[in-house]
């Protein structure tokens, strides 16, 4: 007989998990008190690092159900998400997401969902990378400087190399600028490729 769990997450301390429990009991599934899992991690966590979801996975066996109310409480991101659920397909456990018509993503009807939703955060990823590259071909273009604000100025670099020439350390140097030692031995390198290009 297959035994029904749930999973519950939530994000921060000051919030319940209590509504995700009630809408999966209210959509018809009947759950023993000790096989609700609930626990509090961020959703950006990889689900290895879920130690309660961890401990349900120990628990769970052939034939068990696994509701959620949402995606995002079996993973990170869709990818996330799809490994998580051929992990517990390989394990012969049916999982159920309310927010998808309580379907079963181990079923046919199920993995066609996921593809879809896999394949449209793909093609989101794709056209945010692509929306990024225009804008820093167009800034370019303009003229703009792309990248951190240099921590020396030009005339603050040329006058490290100069104190540098006449002795002064990198360490004192970089105190005296309140920079990293790496910065002021950047500015004493870019000096040397400069003439070396010349």
């Amino acid at each position: 007989m297959s035994r029904t769990f749930v999973y519950a997450r939530v994000s921060t301390i000051d919030q319940t998990t209590d509504n995700q429990v009630n809408e999966i009991r209210a959509a018809g599934f009947s759950i023993e008190k000790h096989r609700i899992i609930t626990e509090t991690v961020s959703g950006s966590s990889a689900i290895e690092q879920r130690k309660g979801f961890m401990k349900l996975l120990d628990r769970l066996e052939a034939g068990d159900v696994l509701s959620v109310t949402k995606l995002d409480r079996l993973g990170r991101n869709a990818i996330d998400v799809q490994q998580t659920v051929a992990k517990l397909e390989a394990m012969g456990v049916h999982v159920h997401c309310l927010a998808l018509g309580g379907v079963d993503l181990t079923s046919p009807a199920g993995k066609m969902t996921m593809g879809v939703i896999a394949a449209v955060a793909q093609f989101e990823r794709d056209l945010l990378i692509e929306r990024t590259h225009a804008g820093l071909k167009t800034a370019k273009a303009k003229g703009k400087k792309l990248g951190r604000k240099p921590s020396l100025s030009a005339a603050e670099a040329a006058d490290a190399r100069a104190r540098l020439a006449a002795g002064t350390s990198v360490s004192a140097l970089a105190r005296q600028f309140k920079v990293s030692r790496m910065t002021i031995m950047r500015a004493r390198d870019e000096a040397v490729q400069a003439v070396q290009a010349a």
